[in-house]
């Protein structure tokens, strides 16, 4: 019996927490209310759409992010803060990258408020994939948050009717109309008070009710009241009723005689909420081959004959379609340019002038245009004869893929691993975001460089290139001040093709055919988890459908570029390398922070040696002389050639031209010197590699073989070692592969 109480009450608490809000949120409201609510904040309450979407941009916030190529603004709106990220680092839907695209919108938006509306559509234009329609899904996902909370709250109204049984005569169009102005407004009277409603479906802003003249004086004396730093929108200032709502005013304003109070008992203001779901100011359309909005006589409607009979008499239309469910938020042209021009040519008129004709009225708007297109057809369009008229209506982005692997990783191990029945095992997104960005790379023009860069960059490859974009990071090959000049020139490097016809990012693999790679390496029958080697069995398939896709037909050129095969052995390379790194850390044969301590205590005793000072020896608490035997063994791993005042003289000119380029930074070994930091991990695990290639074989044993032949000591160390590889992600069976291909391909000469 206590299951029905419990039940009963819980509904009653979610009933009372409904009413609440409700009530809190100030739903209903008459049109003196909602002045009152105006007049406490005349700028928020009189927004049009392109003012309304950059304050939510503001009102979630920005922050600043530091790329290789350059400092960039990116807005929170895209990181979707208000959703569950469930235990990822961003949630899914989230925008990865593309700062500079989020910088072009903000900077149109702002625009758009400065000049009164929003009079240009903005077309994001790029290659298939490139994350277009995730910039609009995240922009309508922000606007239809923000109109939940109190800074974002929206208004619209309708007009409402009241019953016979509530007031005596005809509505306030008889001549007994004293009786029906006893009551000050019709707007919170209960459904069954009430004969009809008509709803304003292009949802005219309340303060269209006030005359043109009157209400300019009313918002110019509203905020100059409140200091605003901005004048009131041009769509608020001159805005005039919808053909329905203003057919009513005047129909009532007659049958009241001029009693402009009267006709406000009619209105009920309502809070409205923007809702992609239900097409309310945020609407995304495709290809079609019709005007986005229509009309209809709303009087041939049955459920409408309990209006005056005054009204009855009155042609009434209403609007519909995509123009108007937009109004006051978002409207999304998905791919804009793949319908026939004659389709959209009314943009040209309606982006200029702030409406759209209908046959019996003139619709107008208030939503910010985004378009969205493929490249080709952009190109196709800068070729057409109209293009000239268009292009002053337009705000064209760019939206190219991605160019780090970091940013294409996360797209993969968001959008992507999440959904994957399986484990997913260290490295596979990985091999797929390396690949998709080894694609786009392009061969530098040295051409287009100071002669001081252009030898070095025309040596790049492209993998190398790739390298510079994800991590700063100058090939091992270069000589330190060689390095020091290209990593001073990667946004150079990044930004040189940006006037090409064919720029890099336009051209290469879709993040939707890495994703179809993912998902085909998860049913793989030959792991039990989403294992980087079938990552790269798939991305081998995927490279024989050479008629499929226009980055496997274009022609290897020196540098490995457009070369899937060098690439695919670059992946190999590099899962191999990092792997074994992760079995001997895991090994416990050497500690990661062992070598970085190691090089550190090197440079500490360097430098006192080349000054011939003392070391102060904590343990001893005497000043000693630097230790030559430490020195010369970190030498020796270091495999560093010359005499050991050459070599140690060239360390101590490091640290002071590293301190030079980063005043007021702590001088750290392992950030000054990782090329040594890696030669000593190196030389040490190569001391060690016959251990940790047993440890290996140990491993397979124990997960293929139940640790078939292993001894108890063995046994423990491997289980401990699979332990320890879990920091790095692993499972029991993805570190047995992992194992198992170590014993293949990097230690069979020792097995």
């Amino acid at each position: 019996m206590s299951e029905p109480r419990d039940a009963a009450s819980q509904v009653r608490a979610i009933a009372d927490n409904v009413e609440q809000r409700f009530r809190t949120g100030r739903r209903v409201l008459a049109f003196t209310e909602f002045l009152e609510l105006f007049d406490g904040d005349p700028v928020a309450y009189s927004r049009d759409a392109s003012r309304y979407l950059r304050d939510a941009f503001d009102h979630y916030g920005k922050s600043t992010v530091r790329h290789p190529w350059g400092e960039f603004t990116r807005f929170n709106v895209f990181d979707l803060p208000w959703e569950p990220s469930k235990g990822q680092s961003v949630p899914r839907g989230a925008l990865i990258g593309q700062e500079h695209v989020q910088d072009e919108i903000y900077r149109a938006l702002s625009n758009f408020v400065r000049e009164g509306r929003p009079n240009r559509l903005i077309l994001l234009h790029g290659p298939n994939g490139s994350a277009k329609s995730t910039i609009a899904a995240c922009i309508m996902a922000g606007l239809e948050n923000y109109s939940t909370i109190d800074e974002g709250a929206l208004y619209r109204f309708l007009w409402v009717f009241p019953s016979q049984k509530t007031i005596r005569g005809n509505l306030g169009f008889a001549p007994e109309k004293a009786k029906a102005q006893a009551s000050a407004s019709y707007a919170h009277l209960s459904d069954e008070d009430i004969d009809a409603k008509l709803l304003v479906e292009v949802r005219d802003h309340p303060l269209f009710l006030v005359p043109v003249p009157d209400r300019q004086k009313l918002l110019e004396a509203a905020f100059k009241r409140v200091g605003a730093s901005e004048p009131p929108n041009e769509w608020i200032m001159r805005g005039q009723l919808s053909h329905k709502s203003q057919q009513v005013f005047e129909a009532l304003l007659s049958s009241y005689d001029g009693s402009y109070i009267d006709v406000l008992k009619h209105v009920q203001v309502e809070r409205y909420f923007i809702s992609r779901r239900y097409r309310v100011g945020a609407v995304t359309i495709g290809p079609q081959l019709s005007v986005d909005a229509a009309e209809r006589q709303v009087t041939m409607d049955h459920s409408l004959q309990s209006l005056p009979a005054s009204l009855q008499a009155v042609t009434l239309y209403e609007a519909k379609g995509e123009l108007v469910d937009s109004a006051g938020g978002v409207l999304e042209f998905s791919d804009l340019l793949k319908r026939p021009l004659d389709a959209f040519k009314y943009l040209q008129l309606s982006v200029e002038t702030g409406e759209v004709a209908l046959t019996s009225q003139n619709v107008q708007l208030n939503a910010v245009m985004i378009g969205s297109a493929n490249e080709l057809h952009v190109d196709a369009f800068r070729e057409h004869t109209e293009f000239a008229s268009f292009r002053g209506r337009l705000e064209l982005a760019r939206v190219p893929y991605l160019r780090s692997y970091e940013q294409e990783r996360l797209i993969y191990s968001t959008q992507v691993a999440p959904h994957v029945r399986r484990h997913v095992a260290p490295h596979a997104t990985e091999m797929a975001a390396l690949f998709a960005v080894f694609t786009r790379m392009r061969k530098p023009n040295p051409d287009r460089y100071a002669r001081a860069i252009s030898a070095i960059v025309s040596t790049l490859t492209a993998i190398e290139k790739a390298d510079l974009y994800a991590q700063g990071k100058a090939p091992e090959r270069l000589d330190a001040e060689s390095q020091k000049l290209l990593r001073s020139a990667i946004k150079e490097v990044w930004d040189e093709s940006d006037s090409y016809p064919i720029y890099e990012g336009r051209v290469g693999a879709s993040p939707r055919e890495m994703r179809a790679a993912l998902l085909d390496a998860a049913q793989s029958t030959i792991f039990k988890c989403l294992n980087p080697l079938a990552v790269i069995d798939e991305i081998e398939a995927l490279c024989q459908r050479k008629n499929e896709f226009d980055w496997l037909q274009e022609e290897a050129i020196p540098g490995g570029y457009h070369d899937v095969k060098t690439f695919r052995e670059t992946l190999q390379t590099r899962l191999y390398a990092a792997s074994e790194y992760e079995l001997y850390v895991a090994s416990g044969v050497i500690q990661e922070e062992q070598y970085v301590e190691l090089l550190d205590l090197y440079v500490q005793h360097v430098s006192a040696w080349v000054k011939k000072e003392r070391l102060f020896n904590r343990l001893t608490r005497q000043y000693e002389d630097a230790d030559e035997k430490m020195m010369t063994e970190v030498e020796r791993l270091l495999d560093s050639r010359g005499e050991s005042s050459d070599v140690r003289g060239r360390f101590i000119s490091a640290i002071a031209a590293w301190a030079l380029d980063h005043p007021g930074q702590k001088v750290e070994a392992a950030n000054v010197f990782p090329l040594y930091l890696r030669r000593m991990r190196e030389a040490i695990f190569a001391d060690r590699r016959p251990a940790v290639a047993m440890l290996a074989r140990d491993i397979v044993l124990l997960v293929r073989d139940d640790g078939s032949g292993l001894d108890a000591e063995r046994r423990r160390e491997a289980e401990a070692t699979i332990e320890r590889m879990g920091r790095f992600g692993y499972c029991r069976d993805c570190a047995s592969d992992a194992s198992s291909m170590l014993l293949r391909k990097r230690f069979s000469d020792v097995v």
